[in-house]
């Protein structure tokens, strides 16, 4: 038997009362033969980081972060650069980590899909001295993560009502790109520099990103993306946003993202505090990440 812990975030995607059943679903199905599961609340943010640390170095085969992007990147922190395997129960409001990995939605069956599930090595991204596994990025996208985060509801339909309530104010920025090969300066309306392909809730900013070639996509969008915002948000769910005229994309292990002012910057969907100097490189394989067994 192997010993794996979950580490719940109560509140996460706003529906406390269903966090707290999550006990007794993992009971239920999470196969005992092969796993010991010790369940975890958190209690205060980074409290998340602080467990799973511990358990990585108490020799536990795995952590699951049952919560969204945001549980799941404090799970990430503390199980960076050890042998212990990140697990996902996807219960957040996007979700981008897990839907990227194919893990079920569903939190019976990304349970169940840990009983027939083996370790890949993935990468994360470092903005600065904070860790990524999904996106960081400014801009437009940051701003809403921004407001998103003081917002009393969470859910799809509350970051919804954020895009349209700025969209048509927001005033584009330059930035300076600068990177091996690279030396551009764009006005912008968002760049995200992503590892995995999505924003989330299959929103896919960077659809060829892959979290194990050890390379970040930085996907710039144009100030005018406003006049082909119809087409621009059927390419984003359709997977085709890159061929748009005003999406460009470029690869790179490591870039300086400068900008003339300090403002909202987002880590996997949740705002931070950062300087007009944003140095972002990728860590290849540096995380353990529990998957559908490939047979």
């Amino acid at each position: 038997m192997k010993n794996i812990a979950f580490i719940i975030n109560p509140i996460s995607g706003g529906q406390t009362s269903a966090r707290r059943k999550l006990p007794k679903l993992i009971d239920k199905e999470l196969d005992r033969s092969q796993w010991l599961p010790n369940i975890v609340f958190t209690e205060y943010a980074g409290h998340a980081t602080e467990l799973a640390l511990q358990f990585a170095m108490m020799g536990f085969e795995a952590v699951v972060a049952v919560g969204g992007d945001g549980t799941v990147n404090e799970v990430a922190q503390g199980l960076r650069d050890t042998q212990t395997a990140l697990g996902v129960i996807p219960v957040g409001s996007g979700n981008g980590f897990a839907r990227h990995l194919h893990i079920p939605m569903n939190a019976s069956r990304a349970i169940q899909m840990l009983n027939r599930s083996e370790p890949i090595c993935c990468d994360y991204g470092m903005a600065n001295d904070h860790m990524f596994v999904t996106t960081c990025g400014v801009g437009f996208d940051a701003l809403i993560a921004d407001h998103f985060a003081g917002s009393s509801k969470r859910g799809f339909a509350t970051y919804f009502q954020n895009i349209i309530k700025d969209v048509f104010s927001y005033e584009p920025e330059t930035y300076r790109i600068v990177g091996e090969g690279i030396d551009l300066s764009h006005k912008a309306f968002l760049i995200t520099v992503a590892n995995a392909n999505q924003w989330g809730n299959d929103a896919f900013i960077a659809p060829h990103a892959s979290v194990q070639d050890g390379l970040l996509d930085i996907c710039i969008m144009s100030p005018s993306a406003l006049l082909g915002a119809p087409g621009l948000a059927l390419r984003l769910f359709t997977k085709s946003i890159d061929n748009s005229f005003f999406m460009d994309t470029l690869k790179a292990k490591e870039i300086t993202l400068q900008r003339e002012t300090e403002a909202p910057f987002h880590i996997d969907g949740d705002p931070v505090k950062m300087g007009k100097d944003i140095h972002i490189r990728i860590v290849p394989d540096g995380l353990r990440v529990l998957v559908e067994k490939r047979f």
